[in-house]
């Protein structure tokens, strides 16, 4: 009866050069730090940190995903860098006090340009008030484009009565 665990857990490490990459593979396997140390001939205390080392690898890797640049806390969303991290196929998370703050969720649209040799990012929302302060520029005082429009179109209509 014994043989068998023993079968599985010798197929899962197979090929497994390390020790500690052994160890991990066991855990992902669901089996528990005693059986994997009776299995590999280890001490528990040696299959526990390695465990317990990799855990808290992945809580510091997790915390420093969002931390703030020179370890500072940041008092507000719109004060301070926010520290990111580029994963897999270039993605970035943008942490949660970032995303409430301007209100996104999950497949929000974000407008991305490069800037002096920096990233930014623009909701819709800021994206539409920069090209409206671009054209405000070259926009006289005084002049409205709406009425403009407004007036060339009814021109236009009276011209198509005339001529139809």
């Amino acid at each position: 009866m014994l043989a068998q665990p023993h079968q599985q857990m010798a197929s899962l490490v197979e090929g497994v050069r390390s020790i500690s990459d052994q160890i991990r593979a066991l855990d992902r396997a669901g089996y528990k730090p005693g059986e994997i140390a009776r299995f590999l001939q280890r001490s528990y205390q040696q299959v526990r940190n390695v465990l317990v080392s990799d855990k808290r690898a992945r809580e510091r890797k997790a915390a420093s995903a969002a931390e703030p640049v020179g370890g500072a806390q940041v008092r507000s969303a719109s004060t301070g860098s926010v520290r990111v991290r580029l994963g897999p196929g270039g993605e970035i998370g943008l942490p949660a006090p970032l995303r409430d703050a301007l209100g996104l969720k999950t497949g929000d649209v974000l407008f991305a340009r490069l800037e002096n040799e920096e990233i930014h990012l623009l909701t819709p929302r800021a994206a539409m008030k920069r090209a409206q302060a671009l054209v405000r520029q070259f926009v006289p005082e005084g002049v409205s484009l709406v009425d403009e429009l407004l007036e060339d179109r009814r021109r236009e209509v009276e011209q198509e009565r005339q001529d139809g």
